[in-house]
Parts: C-alpha cells; structure tokens; sequence
C-alpha cells in the first residue's frame, strides 16, 4: 500500500504520513492508532503498551507521595 493510499483511509495528508514514518513526536497519537488500524496492526500497539517499563516509571514519578503515618512511640 503506497503512502498516498495510507493517507486517504486515515484521513491526513501523505506528508503526514510521511512524519509519521520518520517518527515525528509532533504527530498526533490518533494518527498513529488510525494508520495501524488501517494497516492491520493495531495489536501491536497493545503490545508496545504492555512492555512500556520505561513509560511505567515515567508515570510513577508522578505519582503524589502520601507522608507516611506516625505511630506512637512507647517508653
């Protein structure tokens, strides 16, 4: 499939298309979901998703840190 008909079925121009390719962070993810839909891989964003260790600790370092709770000390 030529890039000019990935384009059309996604609904974006080809040079997205092409932006897309050369990994271009300012493409929209919905792009990116529609053009593997269109070329029968959305499974494997499933799978990227998954395996995501370091998206996983980026989003843990936004997590709030609750203070931890104070016990009562015995003398």
């Amino acid at each position: 499939m030529s890039q000019g008909e990935i384009a059309a079925r996604v609904g974006v121009s080809r040079a997205t298309i092409v932006r897309l390719e050369q990994g271009d962070p300012n493409v929209a993810l919905g792009v990116l979901t529609r053009a593997l839909g269109v070329l029968g891989l959305e499974a494997d964003l499933d799978l990227l998703a998954a395996n995501d260790q370091i998206g996983r600790r980026l989003q843990d370092l936004e997590l709030p840190v609750r203070p931890r709770a104070r016990t009562a000390k015995t003398r």
